[in-house]
C-alpha cells in the first residue's frame, strides 16, 4: 500500500512547457488548417501525415531539451502515473514512473492497436530545418509515392492519440493496479478532462481510497473524500519540506 500521484501538463509548466489548455496551451494553438483536437488523432496521421508530423514536431518536439524542475526531482522516488509525455520524470531520476500517454523520445512501429510492438527511440536530431517536411516523411518511413504511413512498415510517435485507446503498449493494466493498491491518490496540476484520471477517480470512489488534488484552480470533484490544496505543485513540495 502506498500513496499514488497522478500528474499533469502543471506540473511541466515550470520547467517551460506550455499548459494544455492555458492560453498558450498545446489545445489552443492549432495548425493553420486543423484545430488541435482534429490534429492529434490517428485519422489524422494516416490520412496526412505530412501535417501531423509537422504539428508534433512544432507543438512537442522543440520542447524536448527542457530540463526537469523541483517537482519533477521531488516526485522521482514516487509511485507516479503521469499523463505528459515529456519525459521530465524519467530525466529526473524516476525508473519506474508510467507514462499513460507515452513518451516524447521515443517512436513505436505503425501498428494495429493492441499488438505487441517495442518502443524505440526517435532520432529527433536528424531532422533538417532546411528540408523539414521531407526529413520528417523520412525519419517516419512514410510511403513517398502516397504520402501516407504504411502499416507494420512506417513509424509512429509513442503518443496515445484523442481517437486512441489505452492498451498494453502503455502500461494501462498495471496503470488500474497501482489505482487499486494505492492509500491514498494524489492529483498534481490535471484539469481531471481525460480517461485515466476518470478512470483514477471511480477506482477511488469504488475502493474508497482517499484524494488529494493540488491545483491553484482546482476542479471541483463529486466525492466526499477529496482534501484540495489549492497552491501549485512547487507550493506544495515546498510545504512538504
Amino acid at each position: 500500500m502506498t500513496t499514488l500521484y497522478i500528474t499533469g501538463a502543471g506540473v511541466s509548466a515550470e520547467s517551460g512547457i506550455p499548459t494544455f489548455r492555458g492560453q498558450d496551451g498545446f489545445w489552443t494553438i492549432g495548425s493553420k488548417n486543423y484545430t488541435p483536437m482534429e490534429m492529434a488523432t490517428r485519422r489524422m496521421y494516416t490520412q496526412n501525415p505530412v501535417e501531423f508530423l509537422s504539428w508534433y514536431y512544432q507543438r512537442f518536439a522543440t520542447y524536448r531539451h527542457h530540463g526537469p524542475n523541483d517537482v519533477h526531482y521531488w516526485l522521482a522516488d514516487k509511485n507516479l502515473i503521469t499523463q505528459n509525455i515529456d519525459g521530465l520524470d524519467g530525466k529526473a531520476g524516476n525508473k519506474n514512473y508510467i507514462a499513460i500517454h507515452g513518451r516524447l523520445d521515443q517512436m513505436t512501429l505503425f501498428h494495429t492497436q493492441g499488438e505487441s510492438v517495442e518502443t524505440i527511440q526517435t532520432p529527433w536530431e536528424e531532422v533538417d530545418e532546411n528540408q523539414f517536411q521531407s526529413s520528417l516523411l523520412t525519419m517516419f518511413n512514410i510511403n513517398s509515392s502516397t504520402l501516407q504511413p504504411v502499416l507494420n512498415h512506417s513509424f509512429k510517435p509513442y503518443v496515445l492519440l484523442f481517437d486512441e485507446f489505452y492498451t498494453e503498449l502503455y502500461r494501462i493494466s498495471e496503470a488500474q493496479q497501482r489505482m487499486k493498491d494505492a492509500h491514498k491518490i494524489i492529483f498534481m496540476g490535471t484539469s481531471f478532462s481525460v480517461n485515466i484520471t476518470q478512470m483514477a477517480l471511480e477506482t477511488a470512489v469504488r475502493y474508497d481510497i482517499p484524494v488529494e488534488v493540488i491545483d491553484p484552480n482546482p476542479v471541483s470533484i463529486p466525492y466526499d473524500n477529496v482534501t484540495y490544496h489549492k497552491i501549485t505543485a512547487s507550493a506544495y513540495i515546498q510545504a512538504k519540506g
